[in-house]
């Protein structure tokens, strides 16, 4: 028996996401979106069209909605449903997703964006069982009135704050915060993430705001966690949150998280650029912070910077690239693999960039040579003083004085590589 989802973005019916007898996947827009000229597409790869998409054709886009590896097998499991079932895990947990859309069955209508909400602040005894939970449930998948999704492969829960206090979400309710629980296999997570977001906000670059928490359990233990302010997200004076669409890299190339790294046939930085000159209300500033952002994780050491990592903010002024986030210095793990997600040139690694690797990359991504070499400098240079304010703004929040300091002695290290990388033979 077939199946749908109605898919709705700010009250009106986009169209409906549908799996047949088969188990395949399907997408058709309405007829009353496909006449409304204020009706954009859902995706650079789904431009308006009256035929059916495909499983082959949208499955990009929507699977691109849900968690990732280990996340989305444990997620399938607290629900009872296949990993490999697209249409089962946006059904479950499809009522708050990255960007505008919600999927609703049949008859179901959205909640007024006004609320009421009466969501409930969390004491740290209860934060303390989420921090816990959330690597065996990801995403409190299956707990009771919760559907929540989010791409990637990292524990977290999409929260609201009441005050300054984190809670969970009413049913419907727009979420405005990402909460990340420090990753358990890894040491000082929060702290490397809330310094490299903050360094990157420093230097200058867009990035979403960030704040590390500490919680201390009975026994005396610290228990570290980030707060990650949504940037597809509006409030309003009145306090009214409107969900604003989004959609990353691979969604608008039409590339299946499966291959979501450039040696897996996923995109590369040539792919973004070309993209973004396409797409972006202003493409000459948008490549500028895109070139900006490749440079900063080359310093910072985020080897892991691919295709689901850069997004397109739908905005009210049109398209434009997102502001950067899941920054991380993963060169700081020596069991993670130092090779950047997407090649500068034909290189991978900051020991191997030379001069000939930064020409390559500018003439692949459509750049003046000159360009590169000066915002290189510019950002390679600017990252000391940039590591010295973060470093004092991260004070006193209870976060591991060492592990921050390390952080920036690498960052300086790799700043004077960056830079020397320009002349190397």
């Amino acid at each position: 028996m077939s199946r749908s989802l109605v898919v709705w973005w700010d009250g009106r019916v986009v169209g409906a996401l549908t799996q047949d007898d088969g188990g395949e996947l399907g997408f058709a827009y309405g007829a009353d979106w496909l006449e409304a000229d204020d009706a954009p597409a859902l995706s650079v790869s789904l431009p308006k069209r009256t035929e059916p998409f495909s499983r082959r054709e949208c499955r990009p886009f929507f699977g691109g909605l849900l968690p990732e590896e280990t996340q989305r097998r444990a997620a399938a499991q607290a629900l009872g449903i296949s990993a490999g079932n697209d249409f089962a895990l946006l059904d479950r947990l499809g009522g708050d997703v990255a960007g505008a859309l919600q999927f609703l069955h049949t008859g179901e209508q959205p909640q007024d964006a006004m609320g009421p909400w009466r969501s409930r602040a969390l004491d740290d005894e209860e934060l303390l069982r989420i921090l816990d939970t959330l690597p065996l449930r990801p995403l409190l998948a299956g707990e009771e009135g919760l559907r929540l999704s989010l791409a990637g492969a990292q524990a977290k829960v999409p929260v609201v704050l009441v005050g300054d206090r984190v809670a969970l979400p009413q049913p419907g309710q727009p979420t405005t915060h990402i909460l990340k629980p420090a990753i358990p296999r890894f040491e000082d997570t929060t702290e490397n993430e809330a310094f490299a977001m903050r360094l990157a906000a420093a230097a200058g670059l867009e990035v979403a705001a960030v704040e590390p928490r500490v919680l201390r359990t009975p026994g005396g233990a610290i228990r570290t966690f980030l707060l990650v302010e949504r940037y597809d997200r509006a409030v309003a004076p009145t306090s009214m949150v409107r969900r604003l669409h989004q959609e990353d890299f691979c969604q608008a190339l039409s590339i299946p998280v499966e291959r979501k790294y450039q040696s897996e046939g996923g995109p590369s930085l040539e792919d973004g650029f070309a993209m973004l000159r396409r797409v972006s209300a202003r493409p000459a500033a948008d490549v500028i912070k895109l070139l900006d952002a490749v440079i900063f994780n080359v310093v910072v050491g985020n080897a892991d910077a691919h295709g689901k990592n850069f997004s397109i903010l739908y905005a009210d002024t049109g398209a434009r690239l997102a502001p950067l986030y899941d920054l991380l210095s993963t060169v700081m793990y020596p069991e993670l693999s130092p090779r950047f997600a997407m090649k500068i040139g034909k290189q991978a690694r900051l020991a191997d960039l030379d001069a000939e690797s930064w020409s390559d990359f500018a003439k692949k991504a459509g750049l003046g040579l000159p360009l590169v070499r000066r915002r290189v400098s510019e950002l390679a240079s600017g990252l000391t003083e940039a590591t010295t304010v973060t470093l004092e703004g991260l004070a006193g929040t209870g976060l591991h004085t060492k592990a921050l300091e390390r952080l920036a002695a690498l960052v300086e290290s790799r700043s004077e590589a960056c830079a020397t990388s320009l002349t190397k033979k």
